[in-house]
């Protein structure tokens, strides 16, 4: 097997459902702020990312992940071949789609963006964690930076010249931001000295490009304790003159690279910032004490984008899953399973395996449609604002509460996903020859990096349902209330919309035991259960969307040939929106079962309990 092989396909009619079938995205193209755009526009795009993420990024994900990164005199030297993508990434624009057009873009809509960060992603996660952290920077100074800060460091950055990287985790802190020890000390309006540690700085250093300009939480000498006293900091990894050109170090030197289970090709660096006493920072804004509040803007971004990670990753998994079980002969027919001398046939055709198969494919069309909803929810809050300010408030808050369901579902399930794929594949699996081994080592840090799962939760259950009063929590439900009210007599969906309705009730009911709990002083048995909560609603958001997107395929049914391509491509949709409904949903009922049971064994357990040793 040649390392340059590609190994990465997509369906492209899948995704091209949930645009225009599905999501109404055409309603939104060739008007303010989306002018510019139309369905043939958007179609091309898809299909030519598509051509450059098997043909360049593809061949070049097994490179990155055997070759992985190395340090060579203080810098970060990237897999073979991740240099000329780089290149050619942001000179065919692929980084650029919905970047505002002041600012270099092309002003699509962030749905495209999202189906294309799908489709590179896939193709090469590890490669594409440098531009994607790089967006998130950029677009972080874009919007709290300076006019001078947004032109000197943001274009840039936009345009593939700096790299990006957001530094928060600290040795001694990890997740809890708020005990961060980097100082920052005054040399002059807006520039300050920075002097402190950062761990787990994914895409920390690299010569893709000309600078990687780090957005670093730091504390100002005096300011109070806790996330309420840290501010943040643009600190380039080299300065520039004052005509934006680089000039010179800037005291930022890499500790080292992490030894990962996966993800080779992102370096993840520990770097040290003015052990010289020499690294100058630039206030964000000129602003002091507001660095978490600026973070939250790049770290709600990063969190949607390693939900898209996790998809990518999961639907890469899937598709080879399928093209192996198609083509691997191995066993008789079940019919025929007593008789030694019948053929072999390909193991698509096994119960178990057909199984597996339909199991991913519901899980990953479920949480494509769960991104792409609420995409077009951001989309359509842009495109309302200042035109219907109550509906454009209503996106914002699914975009809002959406969030954390689509960091947190989509990488648990990617990891999960990728593991049936090994299974498909047997021993075959479990050895290099194939990518599935690879998919589960690169997904599984999705489910920790950009705040833990179980923070994604807490501020789902903590922060998210109360939100406005509970009100975007509450138009959720209403939501998938009308859908079900519409959808309950339906001849061929009606049982499995059945089965949706159970489920919303227990949901809503989980949600009031929650709130009992806060309510009554008895606040451990909430993060004791938060984790539980967000997988229970999150499947309730993806079995209605794929239901929803069943009940337009039933429709469409009635006007396609038995021959035509669609025929097929519409009842997949109706199978996997059934299967989902009847082999997860029940679950969900037994999960709210299991929550108002209030078991505490986990917290009364003594810790010396746990073990003897």
């Amino acid at each position: 097997m040649s390392q340059a092989q590609n190994w990465y396909k997509a369906d492209l009619r899948e995704i091209e459902f949930l645009l225009f079938e599905q999501f109404g995205l055409a309603d939104l193209l060739g008007q303010a702020p989306y002018a510019e755009w139309g369905p043939d526009e958007v179609k091309m795009v898809l299909e030519e990312c598509y051509r450059f993420s098997t043909e360049i990024l593809g061949p070049l994900n097994q490179v990155g992940d055997r070759e992985g990164c190395t340090l060579v005199d203080g810098e970060v030297q990237t897999p073979s071949g991740f240099d000329k993508a780089w290149t050619a990434l942001y000179e065919q624009g692929w980084r650029s789609l919905a970047v505002a057009e002041e600012n270099g873009g092309q002003g699509s809509p962030l749905t495209l963006q999202a189906v294309a960060e799908e489709l590179m992603s896939g193709a090469n996660p590890a490669f594409m964690m440098y531009p994607g952290l790089t967006n998130g920077a950029a677009d972080l100074i874009a919007h709290h930076g300076t006019p001078e800060q947004v032109e000197r460091w943001a274009q840039p950055m936009f345009a593939g010249r700096f790299g990006g990287t957001m530094c928060l985790s600290e040795p001694h802190a990890g997740s809890d931001v708020g005990a961060a020890k980097t100082s920052a000390t005054k040399v002059s309006d807006g520039v300050y000295k920075i002097k402190g540690t950062k761990c787990w700085i994914s895409a920390g250093d690299h010569t893709l490009a000309d600078n990687v300009v780090h957005l670093v939480l730091a504390r100002i000498e005096g300011a109070e304790a806790g996330t309420k006293g840290l501010s943040l900091f643009i600190v380039p990894k080299r300065r520039l003159g004052e005509d934006g050109k680089v000039a010179g170090g800037n005291d930022v030197t890499v500790a080292g690279i992490e030894h990962k289970m996966g993800l080779n090709g992102s370096a993840t660096c520990t770097l040290s910032f003015g052990d010289n006493d020499d690294c100058l920072g630039y206030l964000v804004g000129g602003v002091e004490h507001q660095g978490m509040r600026q973070m939250f803007t790049m770290m709600n971004y990063a969190r949607i984008g390693v939900g898209l990670q996790g998809l990518a990753v999961a639907g890469a998994a899937y598709m080879n899953a399928l093209d192996y079980a198609k083509d691997r002969k191995q066993g008789s027919s079940i019919d025929k399973w007593k008789d030694p001398t019948a053929p072999r046939v390909a193991i698509i055709e096994h119960p178990d395996v057909r199984r597996m198969l339909l199991d991913m494919k519901a899980k990953t069309e479920g949480i494509r449609a769960l991104i792409v909803k609420l995409t077009t929810h951001q989309d359509r809050s842009v495109a309302l604002a200042g035109r219907d300010d109550d509906s454009a408030a209503y996106h914002k808050g699914q975009v809002e509460l959406l969030t954390p369901l689509v960091k947190a579902y989509s990488s648990d399930q990617a990891y999960r996903v990728a593991e049936t794929a090994i299974q498909v594949h047997g021993g075959s699996g479990y050895v290099r020859d194939f990518p599935v081994e690879q998919a589960a080592r690169d997904s599984k840090v999705f489910s920790i990096y950009e705040g833990t799962n179980h923070i994604q939760a807490l501020d789902l259950v903590g922060r998210k349902l109360g939100q406005a009063g509970g009100k975007h929590a509450q138009e959720f439900f209403a939501d998938v209330g009308k859908f079900v009210a519409a959808n309950k007599d339906h001849a061929q969906l009606g049982p499995a919309v059945a089965q949706l309705a159970k489920a919303q009730e227990a949901v809503g009911g989980a949600a009031f035991q929650l709130l009992g709990w806060f309510k009554g002083g008895e606040m451990e048995r909430v993060p004791l259960n938060a984790n539980r909560f967000l997988e229970m609603m999150s499947e309730v958001a993806v079995a209605w969307l794929l239901l929803e997107g069943a009940a337009i395929a039933v429709e469409k049914l009635a006007d396609v040939a038995e021959s035509h391509p669609d025929r097929a491509f519409y009842e997949g949709k109706r199978y996997a929106a059934v299967y989902y409904a009847t082999n997860v949903l029940p679950d969900v009922i037994a999960k709210a079962k299991m929550l108002q049971l209030g078991d505490q064994s986990a917290i009364e357990i003594p810790d010396a309990a746990f073990a003897t040793v």
